[in-house]
């Protein structure tokens, strides 16, 4: 079966998100666990809770992937702001409790003139101070394209991370295609090359869900401009090989094209289309 559907906002609650994506086609979302530029999240109601449960199991709902806010920056030089994204991380780990046992995705953060090595450190030290043995979610790193000083660029810089951290069963990894393909590994000319290296690297067991996304950009531009399917330089076909490729079997993927609800759920047919030919 194919997990697919896209990021929505969280602000009519978890039931609404669900209804929003059965119309859209969708089995699987992912949602910003709070608004993407900060702030306090909206409270938990428990009511809007069991109903998505409800319908999460009624309509065979793949695991769903919350998304930190992107001003949360564990790589931060100035501490304010790793006590910020401490804090964030902290409580949205929390919340996930309600909802146990999904994806909590995160950008691991920009190292502003430290040095990778060092981003790479701080980033470790937070994941060591708020994973608990406990907790039902599992954290995401996701893949970087390369902008500036953002680290996670690599295979490498992910395996780094996770070698620092305690917990590794806590951990994971979310693959944008096209923060890789910026970052400049070939998933349209290369797939298989590319997974294999993931594999050596990193580990396939630890890649839980991918955001299907395709570039204004071409490959090693280190860009990060996401565009609607088959209109970017991967191209429908290439993403339509990543969704059907064995290795990523039973994975949710997430569409975060510029896109409203009437585009996604064109998106998502014609991926369902596509997959069910190959």
């Amino acid at each position: 079966m194919l997990y697919i559907g896209n990021h929505t906002t969280s602000s009519k609650g978890y039931a609404a998100m669900a209804r929003q994506m059965i119309k859209n086609g969708g089995n699987t979302f992912a949602f910003f666990t709070r608004n993407p530029r900060g702030g306090k999240a909206k409270n938990i109601d428990e009511k809007d809770v069991a109903k998505f449960l409800e319908l999460s199991k009624e309509n065979e709902f793949e695991k769903i992937v919350a998304h930190a806010p992107y001003t949360m920056n564990c790589a931060a030089a100035r501490e304010d702001l790793r006590e910020f994204a401490r804090e964030t991380m902290k409580d949205d780990l929390k919340r996930m409790e309600y909802t146990p046992g999904n994806y909590y995705n995160f950008h691991p953060g920009s190292h502003v003139g430290q040095g990778s090595e060092a981003g790479i450190a701080k980033i470790a030290e937070i994941l060591n101070d708020v994973l608990t043995e406990e907790q039902s979610t599992t954290v995401l790193l996701e893949t970087m394209a390369g902008k500036g000083s953002e680290v996670g660029r690599s295979f490498q810089e992910i395996r780094a991370i996770i070698d620092l951290v305690d917990r590794k069963d806590k951990l994971g990894v979310c693959l944008d295609t096209c923060h890789v393909w910026d970052g400049g590994y070939d998933i349209v000319g290369n797939l298989d090359g590319v997974l294999k290296e993931f594999d050596e690297v990193i580990g396939l067991g630890r890649l839980k869900a991918v955001h299907l996304n395709d570039s204004m950009n071409g490959l090693g531009s280190h860009k990060d401009r996401h565009a609607p399917i088959g209109e970017g330089c991967i191209g429908l076909e290439a993403l339509v090989r990543v969704i059907s490729h064995p290795a990523l079997k039973g994975i949710p993927f997430i569409l975060e094209t510029p896109n409203d609800d009437e585009g996604w759920t064109k998106e998502i047919a014609l991926l369902r289309e596509r997959y069910q030919e190959v």
